[in-house]
């Protein structure tokens, strides 16, 4: 179990009214006790220390107590971890972001756009092929079958490209046989792009994506709880939410598992905690390092983290908050207004399905990271949080 090794101060010392942070608490105690999620875990980190830290509630329902070592479903928080390990084989020489994904997937060469005439689905040649950059900005054309109700979207959902009983490859190979919902990098889609970036990952590699990203960073930055299924010895530590009706209705694989899984999603499968993700945030907040060890140059992070959208590529996503735009692996933060919360030009983050979130200030100096299990009322718990860190900062 991986422990909070950055050191704690008073709040005050680092620009924050202690009273406004137990507003905070108070907010969250109170989704609690209206059954809006079992419990939460927070943390608030700036200038590498400690602020804030809280765990409120239950585990899971009628289970008991949050605590620090909780172990979540974090969902597409793993989209950034594997976008990390991509951009260390691009760090390496052994990949360019430049690069066709047929080249690493051949099935991808024969890829098409599907576009609605009426009631049927014209297929039309690709325009550009498919590229890494494409995979790891979402521009690639490829969706999820439950982000809405074009013929692509109820393709994809019915070829049940995420099933948990095909390995990554098979599942990408089913993914390559659809057609695309757009041209690459005419529209911000959000989609299997990072399923797609884990295989190519393996195949780079010569290794299945579980063993990379321990290999290359969980081991390195002593994420020892982050992996892509809960063994049975740290079982009674897995949060839980109070239904998985959500998740199941949106096609979306739920299921506890105590054993490596077949499929290994780059896009949505890893569980982590509190602290080990607090970790990879520090990596990203510290430039790159932390633990003793450097993933990424700060040069390449700075590039990972600028707006990869230009004036034409359609960013209008429900999934996407006005006033963003998005890099490499993250949602970037382009103006101070528009946004359902308040924050800094500059800031990079993103969430899992089950209502987990994390953001990276570069111009606060800041980091905070929200652990919680309710898909219902997950984009609730974001905007709360994020607003209440903020009107704590004076």
């Amino acid at each position: 179990m991986s422990a909070f090794v950055l050191p704690y101060v008073p709040s005050e010392r680092l620009g924050f009214e202690p009273h406004r942070l137990e507003r905070l608490t108070g907010a969250m105690q109170r989704q609690i006790d209206e059954g809006k999620a079992p419990g939460v875990a927070m943390l608030i980190v700036r200038g590498g220390k400690i602020v804030y830290r809280q765990a409120l509630g239950e585990l899971r329902p009628g289970g008991p107590a949050m605590k620090d070592d909780s172990i979540f479903r974090i969902y597409s928080m793993t989209k950034p971890i594997v976008s990390v390990a991509a951009m260390m084989l691009v760090e390496e020489g052994r990949l360019s972001v430049l690069d066709p994904i047929s080249t690493y997937i051949p099935a991808f060469a024969g890829a098409k756009a599907g576009v609605a005439k009426g009631d049927k689905l014209e297929l039309q040649p690709l325009r550009r092929p498919i590229t890494v950059q494409d995979l790891l900005r979402h521009t690639s054309g490829l969706t999820y079958g439950f982000t809405g109700v074009g013929p692509v979207h109820k393709l994809t959902k019915a070829a049940d490209v995420l099933s948990p009983d095909r390995s990554l490859a098979n599942n990408v190979e089913a993914i390559a046989a659809l057609p695309l919902t757009h041209q690459p990098g005419t529209a911000w889609e959000y989609g299997v792009s990072t399923d797609v970036l884990g295989r190519i990952v393996e195949i780079v590699e010569g290794a299945r994506l579980s063993d990379v990203l321990r290999a290359r960073i969980f081991g390195p930055l002593g994420m020892t709880d982050t992996a892509f299924f809960t063994p049975e010895a740290k079982a009674a530590r897995r949060a839980d939410p109070f239904s998985f009706d959500f998740m199941k209705a949106a096609g979306i694989d739920a299921e506890s598992r105590t054993a490596p899984p077949k499929f290994e999603s780059g896009g949505g499968g890893l569980v982590s905690t509190l602290p080990d993700y607090m970790r990879f945030c520090a990596m990203l907040a510290f430039g790159g390092a932390f633990a003793g060890a450097r993933l990424l140059s700060p040069r390449t992070l700075a590039y990972m983290a600028s707006d990869h959208l230009d004036a034409r590529i359609d960013r209008n996503h429900y999934l996407l908050w006005p006033g963003h735009g998005f890099g490499l692996g993250f949602a970037v933060r382009t103006r101070e207004g528009l946004a359902p919360s308040a924050g800094s030009p500059g800031e990079y983050f993103w969430g899992g399905m089950m209502g987990t979130t994390f953001w990276i200030s570069p111009r606060d100096n800041l980091f905070a990271i929200l652990m919680v299990q309710s898909p219902e009322h997950r984009e609730y718990f974001r905007v709360l949080f994020r607003n209440l860190v903020s009107a704590a900062i004076v």
